[in-house]
């Protein structure tokens, strides 16, 4: 039983329903295969490349990376080379970096060197250094002096050749000692004058400041009178514009009445001639009725002799004749009537034609006036529009004006305030300077009297006697001069010249009292008697 219920179980067909096998082809496996590699064997060999392709390039880098690092290549030794190339290049780079190293660290010390030389020299130029080494030589020259002296009291025998050289010696001495005076003299003159010179041209520097300022001032002034000509001659320019706008539009409005009158002029005359015209047209029409009366009369005449006529022949022919020749007058008659007829319909429409003429030239010239009573509407309102825009734009330009104007106040307020702070900067840039030279100088005194104090001391350990020119010179004060030092001005201590063709430097005398507090010892001693 149940074998034969498995034998009952139906199989799923192999071919769709409803098909035809009659319209079914069977092929070959093998015929099968073949088309279907014809179909894709495009896709197949493209296929097929690319795989060859990759495995092309996946061998080159493979080969690419086995020989990479072999020495024993082309390519090896080149880049053994280049690497050992490199390395030489880097040594030798570190060594000239050591070079350059030592040669900066060399140049720097040098210029170290010549700085401080240059400041040693710069400080050896300076007058309180170049007034203390003076009083150095001249203490030098005292002790020696002193050394001489004692060893000629020292001396038992003196030699009259060596008191005679000796002598010539105290004159060459005296001689450059009054040459040394008389260049000094010279030295304080050139120095006065140069003072005076620097005094005057302060002077002339300060009076063409003065007079650059009231230059800038009487600049000012006129560019402000060249401005306000400059704004008269504009507003005058602009009420000239505004005359001639006027007269040419009066003028435009005398020419367009002109014009008007010279149409109505050539529309009058028109019109003339379309009266004269339809007058004469009349004439024409009434010659033409009158011809036409005349016509008629004569072919009712002619129909009256005509009719006699027939009636004659009426008489005298037969009548089939008489047939013929009254259908002939009908005829003629029909023929009248019908011509009659024309000519009044066209009569008619001659009339109708310039009716209709007369009424277009007269809506033409309606329209014509209409069109210029419009324009000139339009022109008028133009021209009105025209003088509001030209009063917007004189008011702009005179708030412009005012508003350049006011600018122009303010550039100028601007600018004195400017000129203020600048002079008020200028002054505070010199009370710096002052200040600064103030502790420069005082930075330099210290200096100077740490440098002569060591020379003083060393100068000292022999003998202290001769210390006083070096002491003398480094009392406070610079700038060589005899008179009291200038405490706001770094202790500069100025001289005083005579005011004399000898420009000598005025003694400074220092004394504590007089010595001759009698007075009668003072008459005495001035040899006074009485």
């Amino acid at each position: 039983m149940d074998y034969l219920e498995k034998e009952e179980i139906p199989y799923p067909p192999l071919l769709p329903s409803k098909v035809d096998l009659q319209q079914i082809t069977i092929i070959p496996h093998a015929e099968w295969e073949r088309i279907r590699d014809s179909l894709h064997r495009l896709t197949r060999e493209a296929a097929v490349l690319r795989a060859e392709r990759t495995a092309k390039k996946n061998m080159h880098t493979q080969s690419q990376e086995l020989v990479k690092h072999w020495t024993n290549t082309y390519a090896g030794m080149k880049e053994q080379k280049l690497k050992a190339k490199q390395k030489r290049d880097e040594e030798l780079e570190a060594e000239r970096q050591i070079l350059d190293l030592e040669e900066e660290i060399y140049k720097q010390g040098e210029r170290k060197k010549a700085i401080e030389n240059a400041k040693q020299y710069q400080f050896y130029q300076t007058e309180r250094v170049k007034h203390f080494h003076s009083g150095l030589l001249l203490s030098r020259v005292m002790k020696e002096r002193d050394v001489q002296i004692q060893y000629k009291k020292n001396a038992v025998k003196s030699d009259k050749k060596w008191e005679e050289q000796v002598k010539l010696n105290d004159e060459k001495a005296f001689k450059e000692d009054r040459e040394n005076a008389e260049k000094r003299r010279r030295e304080r003159i050139a120095l006065a004058n140069d003072h005076l010179k620097q005094i005057k041209e302060h002077e002339e520097e300060e009076e063409t400041r003065k007079k650059s300022e009231e230059k800038d001032a009487e600049e000012m002034k006129r560019q402000n009178m060249l401005y306000e000509i400059e704004v008269k001659k504009n507003l005058g320019k602009k009420q000239e514009e505004i005359d001639a706008s006027r007269k040419l539009f009066f003028d435009n409005m005398h020419d367009k009445h002109i014009i008007r009158a010279v149409e109505q002029q050539q529309q009058e005359e028109e019109d003339e001639k379309i009266r004269k015209f339809i007058k004469a047209k009349k004439r024409l029409i009434q010659m033409r009725t009158d011809k036409e009366a005349e016509t008629q009369r004569l072919m009712e005449e002619r129909r009256e002799r005509i009719n006699n006529f027939l009636s004659e022949l009426i008489k005298e022919k037969l009548d089939t004749e008489d047939l013929i020749i009254a259908r002939d007058i009908a005829e003629a008659d029909t023929e009248l009537e019908k011509r009659e007829k024309e000519k009044h319909e066209k009569n008619q429409a001659d009339l109708k034609a310039i009716a209709d003429y007369r009424a277009f030239v007269i809506k033409n010239k309606e329209e014509e006036e209409r069109q210029r009573k419009l324009e000139s509407k339009e022109q008028l309102q133009a021209v009105l529009k025209a003088d509001k825009i030209f009063q917007e734009l004189e008011k702009e330009k005179k708030l412009k004006a005012t508003k350049e104007k006011l600018e122009i106040q303010d550039a100028h307020i601007q600018q004195m305030a400017i000129n203020k702070f600048n002079a008020k900067q200028s002054k505070e840039e010199e009370l710096d300077y002052w200040r600064l030279t103030e502790a420069l100088t005082v930075e330099k005194e210290k200096e100077f009297e740490k440098y002569a104090r060591e020379v003083i001391i060393s100068e000292s350990e022999s003998s202290k006697k001769y210390a006083y020119p070096m002491v003398k010179a480094v009392r406070e004060g610079v700038g060589g001069g005899r008179g009291p030092p200038f405490v706001g001005r770094g202790g500069i201590r100025p001289s005083y010249q005579a005011n004399d063709a000898t420009g000598v430097q005025l003694p400074f005398y220092n004394s504590q009292g007089s010595k001759y507090n009698d007075f009668q010892k003072t008459k005495r001693r001035l040899g006074f008697t009485w």
